[in-house]
């Protein structure tokens, strides 16, 4: 089905009609149309346009409201002021459009004409090493631009560049030669546990790096087998494989529990793009966008530079012959244009590695990677700080764990649906609990410009008042337990009835979902739709308190618009959670 025009697309072709008519001269001429809080619209484009051909903006924008013929969309059209224009539209339009949006499945949101593929790299964990709260932002802020960009049409390929290469490696596959059953499971055949699989880890990296750090025949053994693991020695790359898939039942048990989906072959680490190293070097050193300093092959650039004051390059290989992280970046974009055929990248990584990026970012233009065809973006986040405005910590200044920062959003929300549930069964509240908790910690990231910094606190995450994810769904389930007390009725729209204020104001706001949901995608900022989706709960706590559905019960047409109204809502709520990754139980 085609897209659903809305309000505003609507009334600005009208107004760019009537303008057209009024001041041919003017061409296709913006009116500047915004949403107002003294009408449904205002158009502002009108005084600059007076400034430019010399005229008087009153008399302009009063020869544009003349030049715009009868029509069943716009109500009224006042001048106001110098020359601005307050619109406001007849509920029949309303209620007419929000029906096209209730008749598509998309819910009237558009398909990007533009759309290319993207390939989005986030969700970065490292192996041999445990998910700490730092890893969470780039898993949740991900996966909503995954689904986000889906939805608006965009092919797109995730990419979960994990750390699984490096020097530590050949101190835990040196380890495990010496002490081989250290990574064996006491259930033979049976399923193994994330934590589990994490504590087998944990304990060979320490005792490891025990060895490592109080002896030297350990030590230099361990040098050796980085040496055989970087040659691709089949023995040292079978020992590595092991700590590789022990990783990933560790990875894949985080991920199931923030209820994100990660797939095999999405898992493309550093190791992935070894092959492709040497290349990347040959090839930005024979086009001289790399050349060689002091051993090392170095990328410069005019804006980078130390406290010294001398410049600070991009090191794609070290003068020992080592790649750093520049080789791997470089070689993944190389393979993500190349090879997947991305027209855009996207990054979700924190703020801190920004230099970085923009230098790789920049490497990469230089050596024609990038152009204007294919453009790479990092999502730059910021840090997950404690209630006290501080990076998170534990007590005892150590990094939280992220599994047991989710286990304790889960135990607070499960409390919270408990104490409000009245025939949820044990199971049901231990369902809804998970859902609840796991939606109140998505949504704080996510309510957030990613930009910024933001506060871990799990009272303000569960509570029901507010600005949570727990408020949406229960916004949710409270529409879903209308209908199941409204008898015969059903949700019907009646476009010639009048609305009351809290209608109309639930009516225009609904009608913007489809250009937020674009804006979240261009703009690559998901807290936009979190913020419209708040809103929406926002407008239908004032719509159910003022205009009674069941009780008392209004006359039949009444009923049926309203009902269409929370029908509308409902579906517009759940779209719009599920695409930043979050459910909506229908019963709490």
């Amino acid at each position: 089905m085609a897209s659903v025009p809305s309000l505003a697309s609507t009334v600005q072709q009208r107004l760019a009609e009537g303008l057209s008519a009024a001041l041919p001269e003017a061409g296709s001429a913006d009116p500047l149309l915004r949403r107002s809080d003294r009408a449904d619209f205002q158009a502002n484009g009108i005084l600059a346009l007076a400034k430019r051909f010399k005229g008087n903006p009153r008399e302009l924008a009063t020869k544009v409201v003349e030049s715009i013929p009868a029509n069943d969309v716009l109500k009224e059209i006042e001048v106001s002021g110098p020359g601005f224009l307050n619109i406001t539209v007849s509920d029949a339009a309303i209620v007419e459009t929000l029906a096209a949006r209730a008749a598509d499945a998309r819910l009237g949101v558009p398909l990007n004409e533009a759309a290319g593929t993207t390939v989005i790299d986030y969700a970065q964990p490292n192996v041999a090493k445990e998910m700490h709260v730092g890893h969470l932002r780039s898993a949740v802020i991900g996966a909503a631009m995954v689904e986000i960009l889906e939805f608006t049409g965009e092919t797109v390929v995730r990419r979960h560049h994990i750390g699984d290469w490096g020097t530590q490696f050949g101190m835990l596959i040196q380890y495990l030669i010496e002490h081989p059953h250290e990574l064996d499971h006491e259930g033979d055949g049976a399923e193994v546990s994330g934590e589990e699989a994490m504590s087998n880890l944990n304990r060979l990296y320490k005792a490891s790096r025990a060895l490592f750090d109080s002896d030297e025949g350990f030590k230099t053994r361990a040098r050796a087998r980085v040496v055989d693991l970087q040659a691709g020695d089949e023995e040292t790359l079978a020992l590595w494989q092991r700590f590789v898939d022990e990783s990933k039942i560790y990875f894949y048990s985080v991920f199931d529990k923030l209820d994100m989906d990660i797939r095999d072959p999405d898992v493309v680490g550093e190791s992935g793009y070894n092959d492709m190293l040497q290349e990347t070097c040959r090839l930005l050193e024979e086009s001289g966008v790399a050349v060689r300093s002091e051993g090392a092959l170095c990328v410069f650039f005019d804006d980078v530079k130390g406290p010294d004051g001398n410049p600070v390059p991009l090191i794609v290989q070290k003068s020992d012959g080592g790649f750093g992280y520049a080789a791997t970046d470089l070689s993944a974009i190389r393979d993500r244009v190349q090879n997947l055929k991305a027209t855009s990248l996207l990054y979700v990584v924190d703020a801190r590695q920004s230099l970085h990026f923009k230098m790789v970012f920049e490497t990469a233009r230089r050596a024609g990677w990038l152009n204007d065809e294919v453009k790479a973006v990092q999502l730059a986040f910021g840090t997950v700080l404690g209630k006290d405005g501080k990076p998170f910590k534990t007590r005892e200044g150590e990094t939280v764990r992220l599994v047991d920062l989710l286990d304790e959003a889960i135990d607070r929300a499960s409390a919270v649906v408990r104490e409000k549930a009245r025939d949820l069964t044990e199971a049901e509240i231990a369902e809804r609990g998970a859902q609840v908790g796991i939606g109140a910690v998505k949504y704080a990231d996510l309510s957030t410009s990613a930009a910024r910094d933001y506060k871990f606190d799990l009272d303000q995450m569960v509570s029901l008042n507010g600005d949570t994810s727990v408020y949406l769904q229960y916004a949710y389930a409270r529409i879903k337990s209308i209908f199941g007390k409204a008898g015969d009725r059903t949700a019907l729209a009646h476009p010639e009835l009048e609305l009351a204020p809290a209608e109309r104001a639930l009516g225009l706001h609904l009608d913007q979902f489809g250009e937020t949901v674009a804006e979240a995608a261009a703009e690559y900022a998901p807290h936009k739709l979190a913020a419209y989706l708040y809103q929406l709960a926002s407008l239908y706590t004032t719509f159910y308190d003022q205009c009674p559905v069941i009780k008392p019960e209004p006359p039949k047409e009444v009923a049926e618009n309203r009902l269409f109204l929370c029908d509308l809502t409902a579906r517009t709520l759940h779209q719009g959670m599920a695409l930043l990754g979050i459910r909506t139980p229908e019963r709490l």
